[in-house]
């Protein structure tokens, strides 16, 4: 583990020559993000985010447009016409002889309102199932931040990972050097075989290759995290938040809870919620329907197009109508039918939607638990690696093994690194997908 501090210090030098390397367009230095940062930043530009909020808003809207269904409509008119020939002469319409004014302006002025009394419910079905769409549509809403969370948090832990693994290149590649040394020197005091000092320089060229593809993955992960989080600007995951390790400070019981109430399972029985207003809503077909309405209109005549409204003739009526169906060629009938084929389907999906969670909370509990394990062995595993190494080192350089050896040590040592990262990575993944399982941070 020594070797990893020792190599601290590259980092900075190799993260801006792998930004260089990889992009050559981009010449500024990676802004550096803390995961607080990059979250708030993937809210607010991420693709999916975006379209959820604006259907969350038109549900909004369609609630506001059902309860506007409990009001009357109003309407204001009101036209003026300019009669430019015939002033005075006569016509015949429809057999009768008409004769036009000789004022070539004609005026009019009207209002009219008009009120459903009763439609069989189905406003305030409607209204219930408008309701229902904009919890779903919220539920959406919720759950895109939370994909998105995800995404980004993947995202940036990948930065994580590629730095460490850009770390443990540089340690892989300082020790190939040592090695290659200790291989020239025991070559050049005839103690070992020129064999020797060509599988260090391959161990060497080995170690340069992984740290150039360490570089170039760690850009890759850069560019990914920018997509994440929407940056048109080069970024990074800072360093700080590379310490530490994932917990979870709820306990089983707590979780399961929250999974029966996973934003999933509730966008799914606000679904079913919604099918069945619909099905209620199919029934008022059967039921008639009372309107009402009202209008007064002025009209008159005069030399200008002004309004003068204290000389126009005036007619107002009062209007009440009923609408009783008696047969619609069973269309009434259909869409019966296809409202509870929607009602067991939103059901099914309800169920589907519950049981899913409970297996993605199980998998992703059994996976972090799992994560945790290993990152625990491999920490051990490392130690023990490193130790192995630096006896094999010291055995060689005094004739008591082989430069395989010691070749097989570094593999070992090398390998031990890179299940620690990955390790690592799991771990935290596995917490990320935890959290948006249940819609909340743990």
């Amino acid at each position: 583990m020594n070797a990893w501090n020792r190599v601290g210090a590259m980092l900075t030098t190799a993260v801006a020559c792998a930004w260089l390397a990889a992009s050559p367009g981009w010449a500024a230095t990676p802004r550096s993000l803390t995961l607080a940062e990059a979250l708030v930043m993937a809210q607010r530009n991420d693709l999916g985010v975006v379209r959820a909020d604006g259907g969350a808003q038109n549900a909004r809207a369609s609630v506001r447009s059902a309860w506007g269904a409990f009001l009357p409509n109003l309407n204001l008119s009101a036209g003026t016409t300019k009669q430019l020939t015939g002033a005075g002469s006569t016509r015949v319409e429809n057999g009768q002889v008409v004769i036009t004014s000789r004022q070539p302006w004609s005026t009019n002025l009207g209002a009219s309102a008009s009120l459903t009394l009763f439609d069989g419910g189905r406003r305030f079905f409607d209204m219930g199932q408008a309701r229902a769409n904009r919890v779903s549509a919220e539920v959406d809403a919720a759950t895109a931040r939370w994909q998105a969370a995800l995404n980004t948090k993947q995202a940036f832990f990948n930065v994580l990972a590629a730095r460490e693994t850009q770390l443990a290149a540089a340690a892989q590649l300082e020790q190939a050097e040592r090695q290659r040394v200790d291989a020239f020197a025991r070559t050049h005091a005839k103690a070992a075989t020129r064999s020797d000092s060509l599988r260090a320089e391959i161990s060497v060229r080995n170690a340069q290759l992984a740290v150039t593809q360490a570089a170039t993955d760690l850009a890759s992960a850069d560019a990914a995290l920018g997509r994440a989080v929407g940056s048109l600007e080069p970024v990074t995951a800072a360093a700080g938040d590379s310490l530490g390790s994932a917990t979870i400070a709820l306990d089983d019981s707590t979780l399961a809870h929250l999974v029966e109430d996973a934003p999933s399972v509730r966008a799914a029985r606000a679904v079913r919620d919604a099918a069945r207003e619909a099905r209620k809503g199919a029934w008022s077909a059967y039921l008639p329907s009372l309107t009402a309405s009202w209008s007064r209109a002025g009209n008159g005549t005069g030399d200008g197009p002004a309004w003068d409204a204290a000389t126009l003739d005036y007619s107002a009526s009062l209007r009440f109508g009923l609408t009783f169906p008696l047969f619609d060629q069973f269309g009434r009938e259909a869409q019966l039918t296809q409202t509870a084929v929607a009602v067991r389907d939103a059901e099914a999906s309800l169920r589907d939607a519950r049981l899913a969670a409970r297996q993605a909370f199980t998998d992703g509990l059994g996976g972090f638990r799992e994560a945790t394990q290993r990152v625990a062995s491999e920490v051990a595993t490392v130690e023990a690696a490193d130790e192995d190494l630096r006896v094999q080192r010291d055995r060689y350089s005094l004739g008591g093994s082989t430069l395989l050896d010691v070749l097989s040590s570094q593999a070992a040592l090398d390998q031990a690194r890179r299940d620690l990262i990955r390790a690592r990575y799991d771990q935290r993944v596995a917490k990320a997908q935890l959290e948006a399982l249940v819609g909340r941070d743990l």
